[in-house]
């Protein structure tokens, strides 16, 4: 009886350490936690929100038409974008490819303005693909983003214009870079040009 104790014992003992090691490799190998995609999801969707609502911080900062304010909106652009991104304001305007030439347009555009205030809102991404790796790392993705507009922009004759509009963004995740945008249409929903008491506004006369 005390032979057969001692055996069941020892193999106790073998299977304990077998699943010690077994564990010790799973955990260098990324395995300790089982990765839940709904999570990785999550994060993945955040990321892709704050693309747009950098693009608005970077477009007041060009806005303000300084060569320092210019170019930190366009590092910001660079950050957001891929470096082929076609971008599309609408038909009024001539579309772009990559954050350079859409520095050029927004300079056009809003340099003869004063301030501008750029706010998005009710983003709505949808994760088209989302390829993880064991330990949840994304290693490619794509995903499509609506967002709504509301611009502010400051005239020189008291008057400010008000743009109601909606973002329609295709973004990739880039690996070792992360998620960019590479597709973007602005469609206008609606607009204004409103009066404003002289103590608001800030414009050059």
């Amino acid at each position: 009886m005390k032979s057969l104790w001692l055996k069941k014992t020892a193999l106790l003992r073998v299977l304990f350490v077998s699943f010690l090691l077994t564990g010790f490799l799973f955990v260098n190998k990324g395995y300790a936690m089982s990765c839940h995609e709904s999570a990785a999801k999550t994060q993945a969707i955040q990321e892709i929100e704050y693309l747009r609502r950098w693009y608005a911080k970077a477009t007041d900062q060009i806005g303000i038409a300084t060569p320092e304010s210019i170019a930190e909106g366009r590092a910001i652009y660079h950050r957001i974008f891929t470096a082929d991104a076609q971008l599309d304001a609408g038909p009024d305007r001539e579309p772009q490819v990559g954050p350079d030439a859409w520095v050029e347009l927004v300079v056009s555009a809003l340099g003869e303005l004063g301030p501008t205030q750029h706010l998005i809102g009710t983003q709505l991404v949808e994760i088209k693909s989302l390829e993880l790796d064991a330990g949840c790392n994304v290693l490619a993705g794509i995903a499509s983003m609506e967002s709504y507009l509301q611009a502010w922009h400051e005239q020189k004759d008291e008057k400010v214009w008000l743009f109601l509009g909606t973002y329609f963004d295709e973004a990739v995740f880039i690996p070792g870079t992360g998620w960019r945008i590479q597709k973007m249409k602005l469609q206008q929903v609606a607009g204004e040009t409103r009066y404003m008491g002289a103590a608001v506004g800030g414009a050059l006369k």
